[in-house]
């Protein structure tokens, strides 16, 4: 059979223009609570409610002064499991956020950013109403949702232009100031927490140090991948050119959550781009990449074959 390469799957079907008319994201939320289910008896009315109130609070508020077309809406799933329930309303579980885009002049979609949150803890009756502030903690579901909307617009922005997430960056590390401040889950919040937690994932995208990372997403994604259809060539050098910068950035913060959550995104799609490129530029990717991402090195192994 006939390989087909990464190339081939880009089919000139779509056209990216300026935001227009719609608010900004297109967000699936699937809820998984079966674990509850096996501890006591869970009310599924109760659930649908806590569904419905997630999706309708990421879909339905504004989160920027831009507008969006109707197909430009970012596209995101939050995956969330809850594993506990102490007590009526409180949750506890895990939740996976997915951030993806379009690449220019095609039909095939990238994902900016995965991210697990182990902390995802919260209370939530459907009698009682939450409300959101951002510049005063209200409460943890609100605050968490609002954490991941403005994440998103960080990876989605960078990657159209040169630090455009700049804005939700500062939103976003002013929501885990004031929860960490207030919130009475602090282990998701705090710099004494899990070391991926919320708190770690601003921080790196705030330190000076992740400023090139940062950079380097707009080179590999509007310099890089958006030009694939007419130039696999440059795709390959601006993806090389940022695991060059990813390596620099790795050496000043070893096992970084915006590294790690990097890769476990872009894996699949470093390799299908790279695996098409001359032997001594895939000897430098595999070289890289399984120094970068080690636990992925059994796939990376191929491009030095």
């Amino acid at each position: 059979m006939k390989k087909i390469g990464f190339w081939a799957l880009l089919v000139t079907v779509l056209n990216l223009p300026g935001k227009l008319l719609a608010q900004e994201f297109q967000f699936t939320v699937n809820l998984n609570y079966e674990q509850l289910v096996a501890q006591q008896k869970t009310d599924p009315q109760s659930m649908s409610q806590l569904q419905t109130y997630m999706n309708d609070f990421l879909n339905n508020t504004r989160w920027t002064n831009d507008q969006f077309n109707k197909e430009e809406k970012i596209k995101c799933k939050l995956n969330v499991n809850l594993t506990r329930s102490l007590s009526q309303g409180n949750y506890e579980g895990n939740a996976q956020l997915v951030v993806s885009r379009p690449v220019f002049n095609s039909n095939y979609e990238t994902v900016l950013f995965t991210y697990v949150d182990k902390n995802f803890t919260f209370t939530y009756l459907p009698s009682t109403q939450l409300y959101f502030n951002e510049n005063s903690y209200t409460e943890e579901l609100p605050y968490i949702l609002a954490f991941y909307a403005n994440v998103a617009l960080i990876f989605d922005y960078d990657s159209f232009s040169k630090l455009g997430g700049a804005p939700y960056v500062q939103k976003a590390f002013n929501l885990v100031n004031q929860a960490r401040n207030s919130s009475p889950n602090k282990r998701g919040w705090d710099s004494n927490g899990d070391s991926k937690n919320r708190y770690w994932l601003i921080e790196n995208l705030m330190s000076q140090q992740f400023t090139p990372f940062r950079e380097g997403m707009y080179k590999y994604y509007r310099q890089g991948l958006d030009v694939a259809t007419q130039n696999p060539a440059e795709t390959r050098a601006k993806v090389l050119e940022f695991l060059n910068t990813v390596k620099d950035v790795n050496q000043l913060r070893p096992a970084s959550v915006v590294v790690n959550s990097f890769f476990d995104a872009k894996s699949e799609e470093l390799y299908r781009i790279l695996i098409e490129a001359q032997p001594e530029e895939r000897a430098q990717a595999y070289s890289l990449l399984v120094n970068l991402d080690p636990s992925k090195t059994q796939l990376y192994q191929r491009l030095s074959m």
